[in-house]
């Protein structure tokens, strides 16, 4: 069991961030992405961190999962400050307990649906047959059970959006997190996509949080944090 279980807790929140800061060097000049941010997540949620281009968001939610760092303030996720796990330790963190679905979707493209969601249990060591099941049983869930042999040049933008989703969510992850997941679908398709994440946020309790633009997307999520200029602006939570 690693650090990062041991120390997860289902009374704790699953984020915890405390005055946040990311700083950029352009040209000498420091610019903030982010500016103080403070925001906690408990279990359960389904939250879009919104606002245009610039605003931070994007930003946070890397920093949420350990793809980029920090240069002030806290970040506690499930339990663990990632401020104090070195590069080799935030892998293991990512790997373990985080699932992530990019607008690009990032899939192999030699690999086929199901290969593809099997990676990332091949890189936990997972045994073959055990990866094949919880791969099909991930693709049965998102609707994709005839289709786990195919590479993704052969599906549509929507079906290998569902095979990243799949990819993230087969190890179980503690969170989910979604960079404009919805970014390159047509309208139908998002909804379509909508729908499952929140599905997979009511029946299964998985905690989500997406960086979005996009109000369908918020329409979505039962809270929405909106960030303007590197710094939480509104909290629709604050007015329950």
């Amino acid at each position: 069991m690693t650090d990062f279980e041991q120390n997860n807790s289902t009374t704790a929140p699953v984020v915890a961030c405390q005055g946040v800061q990311r700083i950029y060097q352009q040209d000498t000049v420091p610019v903030y992405a982010l500016r103080g941010a403070d925001l906690t997540i408990n279990a359960g949620e389904f939250v879009s961190l919104a606002g245009p281009s610039g605003s931070g968001k994007s930003t946070l939610l890397n920093v949420i999962g350990g793809l980029d760092g920090f240069d002030a303030g806290r970040v506690v996720v499930g339990g663990v400050n990632l401020g104090g796990l070195n590069a080799a330790e935030l892998a293991e963190m990512r790997l373990r307990n985080v699932g992530f679905v990019f607008q690009a979707y990032n899939l192999i493209p030699v690999l086929t649906a199901r290969e593809n969601v099997e990676f990332i249990l091949q890189l936990q060591g997972t045994p073959s047959q055990e990866r094949r099941d919880r791969a099909n049983a991930a693709l049965q869930r998102l609707g994709l059970g005839d289709l786990g042999d195919r590479r993704p040049g052969e599906l549509s933008g929507g079906q290998q959006q569902r095979v990243a989703i799949a990819r993230a969510i087969v190890t179980e992850p503690v969170l989910l997190l979604a960079d404009e997941p919805t970014a390159n679908l047509d309208s139908k398709t998002t909804e379509e996509l909508l729908g499952l994440l929140r599905d997979l946020n009511q029946q299964q309790g998985m905690t989500i949080v997406t960086a979005t633009h996009d109000p369908i997307v918020m329409g979505y999520t039962s809270r929405q944090v909106a960030m303007l200029d590197g710094e939480i602006h509104q909290d629709s939570a604050s007015a329950d």
